[in-house]
C-alpha cells in the first residue's frame, strides 16, 4: 500500500520500511534535537538520488513537533518562538527585503484553511508604508494573498500568486498551506518549514502548478500543517484511494495551529516590534 504524505520526515520512514534499508539512505541526511522542549528534526536532501528516493526536491525540511495536547498561554507562545526562530534562519532576510505571504486553501472546506486563517493574523504593511511613511516607513513591507481554488476563481493559484509578484515585486515569498499525512498523530501537532517552495495538492493526489523559485521568479519557502490523512493509510480494507480523513473537531485545531503559526511569521518579518502590539495591530 502506497501510503501519501507531504511529510519529509515521513517519506523518509515510508522509504525505509519499504525497502527495509539497514544503512543510511543515500543523498539524505537526517538530524533530530530538541528546541524549546519541542522535538526537531532536519530532513536535508542533498542531490538527485535523495530527491528520487523521497519524491521531493533538493532542500531543507525541518519538521517542528508540537505534542499530542492541545497547545496553550506559554507552550503556543514557546511554540510560536520556536517557528519564527526556524523561519528566521531559513529565510535570512536582510532589512530592506520585502515579502509577500500566500495563503493557500480553499474557505469553505474546514481541512483547507490553514493558510487563509493564518494570513488574517498577519501584521501586513505595504499599504501603511505606502500611504503613511512617516509612521510606518521604518518597517518591513510586507502583503499577503489568499488566491483560493482554481473551482472557484478559474485560475490556478500560482498563476494569481505570480501577478501579485509582479506587482509587489517581494525579494521573497512565503507559502502556508494545509498537508496530508499518514499518521493521525500528526494532524494538526505537526509543523514542516522548507525552502523548497510546495506543490499544492499533491498530498491528497490533486496536485497544482507548484510555486518555487524557477515559477515565482524569487525565492519560495513554505510552512505546512498535516489536517488530513489518508484512508487506506489506517483501514486495509479500504480500497478507494480518493478517500481522506479529517479529527471531529478540525476547526478547532486549525484555529489553533493557524494563530501559532501567524505569530511565528509576525515575529519573524517585524522582530522590532513587541508581539501584543502586532497582535493589536493585524
Amino acid at each position: 500500500m502506497n501510503k501519501r504524505t507531504d511529510l519529509a520526515v515521513e517519506a523518509k520512514q515510508l522509504y525505509e520500511r519499504s525497502t527495509r534499508a539497514t544503512s543510511a539512505l543515500e543523498g539524505v541526511v537526517a538530524r533530530e534535537g530538541k528546541r524549546f522542549g519541542f522535538t526537531l528534526t532536519h530532513i536535508e536532501i542533498t542531490n538527485e538520488k535523495g530527491e528520487r528516493n523521497l519524491g521531493k526536491p533538493i532542500g531543507n525540511y525541518y519538521t517542528l513537533e508540537l505534542g499530542k495536547e492541545e497547545i496553550k498561554g506559554r507552550s503556543a507562545d514557546r511554540a510560536a518562538r520556536t517557528l519564527s526562530e526556524l523561519l528566521s534562519a531559513m529565510m535570512r532576510l536582510k532589512k530592506e527585503e520585502k515579502v509577500l505571504v500566500v495563503g493557500l486553501g480553499n474557505r469553505e472546506v474546514t481541512p483547507d484553511t490553514i493558510g487563509p486563517n493564518t494570513v488574517s493574523g498577519i501584521f501586513l504593511t505595504r499599504h501603511l508604508i505606502a500611504h503613511m511613511p512617516q509612521y510606518f516607513g521604518d518597517l518591513r513591507s510586507v502583503c499577503a494573498v489568499t488566491p483560493g481554488v482554481l473551482g472557484a476563481t478559474g485560475f490556478e493559484s500560482q498563476e494569481l500568486v505570480s501577478g501579485a509578484v509582479g506587482k509587489a515585486r517581494p525579494d521573497k515569498v512565503l507559502v502556508i498551506d494545509a498537508l496530508a499525512s499518514s499518521d493521525p498523530e500528526r494532524i494538526c501537532t505537526t509543523i514542516q518549514l522548507t525552502d523548497t517552495g510546495i506543490v499544492p495538492g499533491s498530498g491528497v493526489g490533486n496536485a497544482r502548478l507548484a510555486f518555487n523559485k524557477h515559477t515565482v521568479g524569487v525565492p519560495v519557502f513554505a510552512i505546512g500543517v498535516p489536517t488530513v490523512m489518508d484512508l487506506q493509510a489506517c483501514c486495509d480494507s479500504i480500497r478507494d484511494n480518493s478517500l481522506m480523513v479529517t479529527p471531529r473537531d478540525i476547526d478547532r485545531r486549525v484555529h489553533s495551529v493557524s494563530k501559532i503559526i501567524s505569530d511565528g511569521i509576525n515575529r519573524t518579518l517585524h522582530p522590532k516590534l513587541d508581539a501584543q502590539l502586532i497582535a493589536e495591530l493585524s
